[in-house]
């Protein structure tokens, strides 16, 4: 079920009015939350129904079982037992094809012939988000942070509720499985914080995302043939795409929880004002970059180690979390591109850092901007050759041109007005306008805009297929 559907319209208020009105003790709630998101995700396709069930379940024993020894070895060998499970899921759900593929190519290099077949594996929704979460909770039960949950009810609620399970943000154990195991009460600031989330994160995926899907399609499709300004003006326009799709999606998810009075982790912090890469990751796609920080670049030795040491951590989990996103050479040249543009930002942080003036703060974020968007060609391209004809195209077609896709631009300009307006209180967008009159103005407006603009089939989420 998509949330910028005409069915999760309906799925939302009736879950919300079951949940406060008819169900009164938390395990009645909980129950609710579990039959409402296999609901959600069996929407898609209820084979996908097993597979959640029994990495739930899995995780739950295995948590249970961590805990109940005091032998090293036996607490070691239950995790690697979750990790092997968990990440096995995820290999042959989502690399099988990829592997395959690449070991025909590379006997072709070789001038071996070979006839092996690829399995087409489908790929289940949301199965890099959920798989992680569950990995967060067995490590955090090993490492002594938590408690194990006895109650299997409250860990299916955790592992499966609905607004974040499929696309994030990928929630902590040690952060939302404690939200599941007490009573929640509904409050009216909850309420109406959740309800502008949603009205938000709605124009940002309906009006801006899918107005500039065709535009960024049309440019990649036919790369070749485009100017260097439209190229640039592509790159900009999937880059705020990607950014409305995917922060559209967290504002309704969180907002989405803030009705069933349940707290998700902000995901989103006006990433394109960052003045350099490591402000960037401290603002795009938070949950992932925090949960790659704490369970495998600390791991791996962190900050505690030399220079180069860093260097190296830096780099494989950057190329990791490219390789997370998708079985294509694109992301894993993504994720590179972003350890290399970070490193030069690990010597910063050794240095005592000069009170930056406006005209270098501007030049700084221009510049980090520039690098994320070069980087976006590689995540959006077919293969890495079409992403390195595309930069090159940049530089080299018909450079001295006016751009003739100008029709996006409205929209990119409306996205930074709209990171401009929220940028300090982003969990609750439009709540700093003191006028009434002018905040029930723009939510007007937004919705207006969001049914005007609302196509006749709905458009998935790009982070779905990841």
């Amino acid at each position: 079920m998509l949330f910028n559907s005409i069915h999760y319209l309906w799925f939302l208020p009736t879950v919300f009015a079951l949940y406060w009105w008819v169900l009164r003790t938390m395990r009645a709630q909980n129950v609710l939350l579990i039959v409402a998101s296999y609901v959600f995700y069996g929407w898609w396709d209820v084979r996908f129904l097993a597979l959640l069930f029994i990495s739930s379940f899995s995780d739950y024993w295995l948590g249970l079982w961590i805990d109940s020894s005091d032998d090293a070895r036996v607490r070691k060998r239950a995790l690697v037992l979750s990790l092997v499970f968990n990440l096995g899921i995820l290999a042959y759900f989502k690399y099988s094809n990829f592997f395959i593929a690449s070991a025909v190519d590379a006997l072709h290099a070789l001038g071996m012939q070979a006839n092996i077949g690829t399995l087409n594996v489908i790929l289940p929704v949301g199965v890099s988000f959920y798989t992680f979460q569950s990995i967060s909770y067995t490590i955090e039960v090993y490492r002594r942070e938590m408690r194990p949950v006895r109650d299997p009810i409250a860990y299916l609620a955790f592992v499966s509720f609905f607004p974040h399970m499929v696309a994030g943000p990928i929630m902590r154990a040690v952060d939302l499985l404690p939200q599941m195991s007490i009573p929640r009460r509904f409050t009216y600031a909850n309420g109406v914080s959740g309800l502008r989330l949603i009205v938000q994160g709605l124009f940002k995926k309906v009006v801006i995302a899918d107005s500039l899907a065709p535009m960024v399609d049309d440019v990649f499709r036919q790369y070749a043939w485009e100017t260097g300004p439209d190229l640039m003006l592509g790159a900009i326009y999937f880059a705020f795409q990607i950014y409305g799709d995917f922060s559209g999606y967290s504002d309704i998810a969180i907002g989405s929880a803030k009705l069933f009075g349940i707290e998700l982790m902000t995901n989103f912090r006006t990433p394109y004002l960052s003045r350099d890469i490591g402000d960037f990751w401290k603002r795009w796609h938070i949950s992932l970059s925090t949960w790659f920080r704490d369970f495998l670049y600390i791991p791996l030795g962190g900050n505690r180690v030399g220079k180069a040491r860093r260097i190296f951590n830096t780099l494989v989990t950057f190329i990791a979390s490219g390789f997370w996103h998708g079985a294509n050479w694109t992301f894993l040249a993504w994720g590179a591109i972003h350890g290399l543009l970070y490193v030069p930002y690990i010597g910063k942080k050794d240095v005592p850092a000069a009170p930056p003036g406006r005209l270098r703060v501007l030049v700084s974020t221009l510049l980090t901007f520039a690098g994320v968007t070069i980087a976006w060609v590689f995540f959006r391209a077919k293969s890495i050759g079409e992403a390195f004809g595309y930069v090159k195209g940049i530089f080299t077609q018909n450079v001295i041109s006016i751009p003739e896709r100008i029709e996006g631009i409205p929209f990119v300009v409306l996205l930074v007005l709209l990171d401009l307006l929220n940028r300090n209180n982003i969990r609750d967008p439009f709540g700093q306008v003191p006028q009434r009159w002018l905040r029930y103005t723009l939510y007007f407006i937004l919705v207006l805009a969001v049914v005007l603009f609302s196509r006749r089939n709905d458009v998935q989420f790009i982070y779905f297929q990841f």
